[in-house]
């Protein structure tokens, strides 16, 4: 009940707060102490001689250049230098293999260990909305914008894997991606190999045990579908851009005659209704209004006005509700715990 009522509040007393709506200013330089531990391994890779070619100025320059692309410590990037013969492109290559390596090693020592928190994903682009889950051990590695740029980089994965599909669409299509299909899927055209990899660097960097957990996407023809959206506890950064991060999300599929000025508010009530009352099925505007325990969608109580249903509340709309999809982080973990 406590998220019922932090829904209504959050729509009556501060409209629109809880949609999270970021436009990128471009990634940030991470701080230097923060959030960039020194990476180790059974043989430190950052061990090295002194080399003559950082001596000028032009190879320190390298050197601050480097730092400021990758976020590695400066001990590393020397070593990385020093390796290539203070080839940028080739240090930068070299520094991402070691940090693989490491992040790979410490996988499987943290393999098993419970991954109870993390951040659901949305991001739509043109005809295409997807979700995405991402677990981690602890909240305060949810809110390391390291971990949330993974996030990022699974949305972005999954939306272009969705955009891929040749399919000419009459009506909308709707799927969904478990966890090692997730984990396959190419990291993008900013990233090297798969998000199986963008994972074990995540993890090497922030020490925790993570989790690829789920993904939905849901695309729709240019006319007579929308898609609603919402994600409740909504964080944000600028260097996100237009993704919404937080702990609940929903994806409302709505089929309609025209389109109208009021779709987006519209959608999000319906997407905030969906978080809030966690139906299991859509139901039918002719079905009987039902309680609080009614699990049919449409003959729910709406959730901001509770005196009557959520089909007459869509009905003068011009809407029809055809489908609709929950995340909710963590979702399951008690009853494996139970097992």
């Amino acid at each position: 009940m406590s998220l019922l009522r932090s829904l209504r509040r959050c729509l009556v007393v501060r409209p629109g707060s809880c949609q999270l709506s970021a436009r990128g200013s471009g990634p940030r330089l991470p701080p230097l102490q923060a959030g960039l531990p020194l990476l180790q391994s059974p043989q430190p890779w950052h061990t090295f001689h002194s080399a003559s070619w950082l001596s000028s100025a032009s190879s320190k320059e390298r050197l601050m250049k480097l730092r400021r692309k990758t976020g590695y410590s400066f001990v590393n990037c020397k070593k990385a230098l020093e390796t290539c013969d203070g080839d940028l492109k080739q240090a930068e290559s070299w520094l991402h293999k070691q940090a693989q390596k490491e992040g790979w090693s410490k996988a499987a020592r943290l393999h098993g260990r419970k991954t109870k928190e993390g951040l659901i994903g949305l991001l739509q682009e043109g005809d295409t909305t997807v979700l995405v889950e991402v677990n981690c051990e602890t909240d305060f590695v949810s809110r390391n914008l390291k971990f949330q740029q993974l996030v990022q980089q699974v949305a972005r994965g999954t939306l272009l894997h969705c955009q891929n599909l040749k399919d000419q669409l009459s009506t909308y299509s709707k799927g969904f991606l478990n966890s090692s299909e997730l984990s396959e899927l190419p990291a993008g055209p900013e990233s090297e190999g798969s998000l199986k990899d963008q994972l074990a660097l995540a993890i090497g960097k922030l020490g925790e045990n993570m989790i690829l957990k789920r993904a939905a996407w849901v695309k729709v023809p240019p006319a007579g579908f929308y898609v609603g959206s919402y994600v409740h506890g909504a964080t944000h950064s600028p260097s996100l851009r237009n993704l919404a991060l937080g702990k609940y999300g929903a994806l409302v599929v709505c089929e309609t005659a025209e389109p109208t000025a009021d779709l987006g508010d519209l959608g999000r009530r319906l997407g905030q209704h969906v978080v809030g009352m966690a139906p299991l099925s859509v139901g039918s505007l002719d079905d009987e209004p039902g309680g609080e325990a009614e699990t049919k969608m449409l003959s729910q109580p709406y959730l901001l006005d509770p005196s009557i249903t959520l089909g007459q509340y869509v009905q003068p709309h011009g809407v029809a509700v055809v489908d609709f999809v929950r995340f909710e982080c963590g979702e399951g973990e008690d009853a494996a715990d139970a097992d």
